[in-house]
């Protein structure tokens, strides 16, 4: 907004400092056009000859438009260097005649004031102008002959500088506006926007943590206040629906978790040792699933700050478990990184791409590296891949890339979910592609700072 208001009066002044300028070069065109004239009309008309200036004007700008003494002569040429003007001759001759003066011919020509041969015989006249008539002075020189007459009247006008002080005058008429109007709309805009700043600050560090302490003091103009108060009140029902759901889970976890407790113990009564494999199987399948559930509900709900470690020995360590329980994991490049993180969440979502990979692929690369200004955790396998259309439904819940329910070829569907959402609660994002040679390539990406 200040800078709409600041462009605005930009234009407005330079709309005005134009109008003020073509005003002034409108009196200034006219006073010598006029002096021109009157030079021609009344002094020539009855053959006077006036005396030049003799008293040193009051305003240079003004008091020099007046013609000097009219020169008379029985022929009249202009000299090498002089430039016509007929735009001039033409509004003088109507100016002349409108007097009742009938034009024979007329020119109107501007020379510079050194190079004039009449005021080279007149020298003190000649320094008095040169002193006053700016850096370049020039004369509008107008050669009459009236019908009828005999000699060529030509006056002399000196065409006055520009005014120098209308351009300071709009500028310090631009500096006091500015510093009224701009610093009034800087201090109202700032009375309104710091509280915003604020809220928008909290509105992210609740998205973060989703943590309700801390909240905002409404103040601010009125409206602001109405919505800060709606925000500390929307943060503190969000907070409370997470926690009713945490209590929920957990009970749920808790109730669920006991009686597959017991029925693992009791199938360990079955003779039968293929049932009793498959029935354990079975228990641990809905135990792993509901571990995912109640894990992808408390992402974002961390109750231990971040800590710092190095992003290089956390992936070798995922790495390291992996090729213990003799799967196809391959360390790949890594860059030394340290940044905050949950280590526990992190390792958990490396650990689901991983797994990944080799249920799908057969084998997985793993990687670390620094692009930009981000940390990748990148993990490709060779296996076919996801259809392009199908990429961002993987990252659903419960989306498999195998249609079954079969636990041999897939799991629950949660795996990426989880991935993403653990990504996204450092700051980062989960990023799904297929790689050109075949196989897919999985990547957390987080901000390297």
């Amino acid at each position: 907004m200040l800078l709409a208001v600041a462009a605005v009066l930009l234009l407005a002044q330079a709309i005005s400092a134009t109008l003020l300028w073509r005003a002034a070069e409108a009196r200034r065109e006219a006073a010598v056009m006029n002096a021109a004239a009157f030079s021609l009309v009344v002094r020539g008309r009855d053959g006077r000859e006036e005396r030049a200036l003799r008293t040193p004007p009051r305003r240079p700008d003004d008091s020099f438009v007046r013609a000097l003494r009219i020169e008379r002569s029985p022929a009249f040429a202009p000299l090498p260097g002089d430039v016509a003007d007929a735009e001039r001759a033409e509004a003088l001759r109507a100016m002349v005649e409108s007097h009742g003066v009938a034009v024979s011919d007329l020119a109107v020509f501007v020379r510079p004031l050194a190079s004039d041969p009449y005021l080279a015989t007149r020298p003190r006249l000649r320094a008095r102008l040169l002193r006053g008539g700016g850096d370049r002075p020039r004369l509008l020189v107008a050669a009459l002959k009236a019908q009828g007459a005999q000699e060529w009247a030509v006056a002399r006008v000196l065409i006055p500088v520009r005014q120098r002080g209308v351009l300071g005058s709009i500028l310090f008429q631009t500096l006091v506006i500015y510093l009224l109007l701009v610093g009034l709309h800087f201090l109202l805009l700032r009375r309104i926007t710091r509280p915003l700043a604020a809220l928008t600050a909290r509105t992210e560090s609740f998205a973060r943590d989703r943590n309700a302490d801390g909240q905002l003091e409404a103040r601010g103009p009125h409206d602001v206040r109405r919505l800060i108060a709606a925000h500390n009140a929307m943060e503190a029902r969000i907070a409370a629906l997470l926690d009713e759901k945490d209590v929920m889970l957990g009970a749920i976890g808790h109730d669920l978790k006991t009686p597959l407790a017991a029925l693992r113990v009791r199938i360990e009564s079955v003779e039968d040792e293929a049932e009793r494999a498959k029935m354990a199987a079975g228990i641990e399948d809905i135990t792993r699933s509901l571990d995912d559930i109640l894990s992808l509900a408390r992402v974002g709900r961390a109750s231990e700050a971040p800590e710092r470690v190095d992003l290089a020995a956390l992936t070798a360590s995922v790495v390291e478990e992996f090729e213990d329980m003799g799967d196809p994991v391959t360390l790949g490049p890594t860059v030394r990184a340290a940044r905050p993180v949950h280590i526990t969440w992190l390792r958990r979502g490396l650990r689901n791409l991983i797994a990944n990979a080799v249920r799908y692929g057969g084998a997985a690369d793993v990687s670390l590296t620094r692009e930009g200004g981000h940390l990748v955790l990148r993990v490709e396998d060779r296996g076919p891949g996801i259809a392009p259309g199908r990429i961002a439904d993987m990252m659903e819940p419960f989306t498999r890339g195998e249609a079954s329910r079969n636990r041999e070829t897939g799991g629950a569907g949660l795996g990426l979910t989880l991935a993403r959402a653990i990504a996204e609660q450092h700051g980062g994002e989960l990023a799904l592609a297929n790689r050109d040679g075949g196989g897919l390539r999985a990547e957390i990406r987080l901000p390297a700072g």
